[in-house]
């Protein structure tokens, strides 16, 4: 007969480590993640410049350019913000 708090009891002894790097990987690990921050940072700045430049010349007779212009910071702040906010909810899930 199945018994449910038999699962429970098995998954009460199952171990749950904490993320570890393997030998020797910690320092690059740690590099990919700085430049893959670096990337987002010149990726958020080159957004936020587009925009900016899609809104200047979309002001006149091409106001659809410079909405779309202005629509896309919205873009632009998302991305950053996942890119900001990435270790840290990653590390929070994953008990880090």
């Amino acid at each position: 007969m199945f018994d449910p708090h038999h699962l429970t009891v098995l998954a009460d002894t199952l171990p749950n480590p904490g993320p570890k790097a393997p030998p020797g990987m910690g320092k690059t690990f740690s590099d990919w993640i700085s430049w893959g921050k670096y990337v987002g940072m010149f990726a958020g700045v080159m957004g936020f410049i587009a925009c900016g430049i899609m809104m200047m010349i979309g002001r006149r007779n091409r106001s659809h350019l410079s909405a779309e212009g202005a629509g896309g910071l919205v873009w632009v702040i998302a991305g950053i913000s996942t890119v900001t906010l990435s270790v840290g909810i990653v590390t929070a899930m994953m008990g880090g």
